[in-house]
């Protein structure tokens, strides 16, 4: 009978800090010339951090940690000795995903850690999910310890969506050709021509050691050296060779990645931003502050060496007349104005039923079409909300309409079960299936009762008397105070019937 088999984990991604120095620490100094002072714009980016302190940590799928409920589990030091407990009620035996990337206190041991391995040889599959809602940089090796032997199959992926979609950054198992159908490979192998290939590596699937790495440091070193020495060759490939530069990027999984316009990096609201310089901002500086040309926007440049390009958005002009190559207008409008006290270029007179500084939103009573470009004249599309049975002429961002009480349907020109469709959507009084409609009467609309001349009221429940004495067919009325009596005593009201 096999033994039952634990799977246990450190992780400790080392992003320190590697032979960059300070190279693009300063985005801007203030130079003197003969007009007199002025600043002087260079790229920049933070410096390397260990971003583990602020990642947020995600294990799949629900139940697999250990603990709950408690359980003893052998190791794969002694697999003879069960005698280890997890218990998530208790902090000393408790292994919950946090303590991946805790700092170690008194030189304890922590680690997170899955249920126990009790299906041999079925496989126990894990995902960790590590994020940062931002996207970084990675600069150094990323390093995962194993608390008792490494996994025998691994996939290290990453995410530039925040997790939408995701791509493979590298493979390990003891066995690639079985595992994943790959010859295997090591990082020594690759060539310049083909460094960002994602390989199999059989470098760290052997279950006696504990180490798995993601070798950033040999792929760096394959343009700037094995000692990272002549990283200005690594900078100019990272902007001549097509990829190299968003291989080294993602949003979940070096440091902040700012598209090189800020030095600094903080965290605020729980969230990593970027000090945005060169006119930008944006969590990552990825956008044109106020007052300057959103297009004129790009990332800053390694290029030319040693301090790079800024690549600093483009001023808007203060004049009140602005041309159209200022206007902004997603081909809607051209013409804009500047409103001086708010430093701000607002187009002018949006047409395709859009409206917004720049066009980009719909009017109220139009969404906007997903699957059409911004500076499509179709991409407003009119709501259609039904004029009576819906609460406002406005929908949504996916043009579904408000309803009032009784109607349904994406534009409310349905009506809900119990509901006609008069006057708004009243609901319904009679019906002919329920007879509601007593002595003869027929339903009209599910609105009101036509009664025989004989009867009247609101469910023809009531005799009419004649001025000349008598009732008509008193027979039929008698009838007709006991059927009136019997639905009015279900409904709980108290009525007087006389001739």
């Amino acid at each position: 009978m096999p033994l039952p088999l634990l799977f246990l984990i450190v992780l400790l991604p080392a992003l320190g800090r590697t032979q960059t120095g300070d190279q693009f620490g300063m985005c801007r100094s203030l130079r003197g010339s003969e007009a007199g002072p002025g600043w002087e714009f260079y790229a920049c980016q933070p410096p390397p951090a260990n971003m583990k302190e602020v990642m947020q940590i995600r294990v799949d799928p629900p139940g697999i940690t250990c603990g709950n409920p408690p359980e003893r589990f052998c190791t794969l030091e002694n697999p003879y000795l069960c005698s280890d407990e997890c218990d998530a009620s208790s902090p000393d035996l408790s292994h919950p995903p946090q303590l991946m990337g805790d700092r170690e206190r008194g030189g304890l041991i922590t680690y997170w850690q899955t249920v126990t391995w009790s299906r041999f040889p079925e496989p126990l599959l894990a995902n960790i999910t590590l994020s940062w809602n931002k996207s970084l940089e990675v600069v150094d090796d990323i390093t995962v310890t194993f608390e008792y032997g490494r996994p025998t199959s691994m996939v290290l992926e990453k995410s530039m969506d925040e997790g939408v979609t995701w791509q493979p950054y590298q493979y390990y198992a003891d066995d690639c050709l079985e595992a994943f159908g790959m010859s295997p490979k090591r990082v020594s192998d690759l060539a310049p021509s083909n460094l960002t290939r994602v390989i199999c590596t059989e470098q760290y699937s052997r279950w006696e050691e504990k180490v798995v790495v993601f070798e950033v440091r040999a792929r760096f070193g394959v343009f700037a050296g094995p000692k990272l020495i002549n990283m200005d060759a690594l900078y100019t490939r990272m902007e001549t060779m097509k990829g190299l530069r968003d291989f080294f990027t993602f949003t979940n999984l070096r440091g902040c990645d700012c598209n090189l316009h800020a030095a600094q990096c903080v965290l605020r609201d729980a969230t990593l931003q970027c000090e945005c310089d060169h006119n930008t901002m944006g969590q990552d500086c990825q956008r044109c502050s106020r007052g300057f040309k959103s297009r004129s926007w790009r990332p800053g440049s390694y290029l030319p060496l040693p301090k790079g390009t800024a690549n600093t958005c483009t001023y808007i002009m203060l004049h009140v007349c602005v041309s159209v190559s200022d206007c902004e207008c997603n081909g809607h409008s051209n013409r804009c104005s500047y409103i001086d006290f708010i430093n701000v270029v607002t187009c002018v007179s949006c047409k395709h039923n859009t409206r917004g500084q720049n066009c980009q939103y719909c009017r109220l009573g139009y969404y906007r079409n997903a699957s059409l470009s911004l500076d499509d004249e179709n991409v407003c599309v009119e709501c259609g909300c039904d004029a009576n049975l819906s609460a406002s002429p406005h929908c949504s961002d996916s043009g579904v309409c408000q309803c009032k009480d009784g109607a349904t349907g994406r534009r409310c020109d349905s009506c809900l079960p119990g509901y006609t469709w008069r006057e708004g959507g009243s609901m319904n009084i009679c019906d002919k299936e329920r007879l509601i409609c007593q002595n003869g009467g027929t339903c009209v609309d599910f609105q009101r009762c036509v009664c025989p001349d004989s009867f009247t009221g609101l469910f023809c429940e009531q005799s009419v008397c004649l001025k000349k004495g008598g009732c008509l067919d008193d027979a039929a009325g008698s009838s007709s105070h006991l059927t009136s009596h019997l639905y009015l005593l279900t409904l709980g009201l108290i009525t007087s019937t006389f001739c």
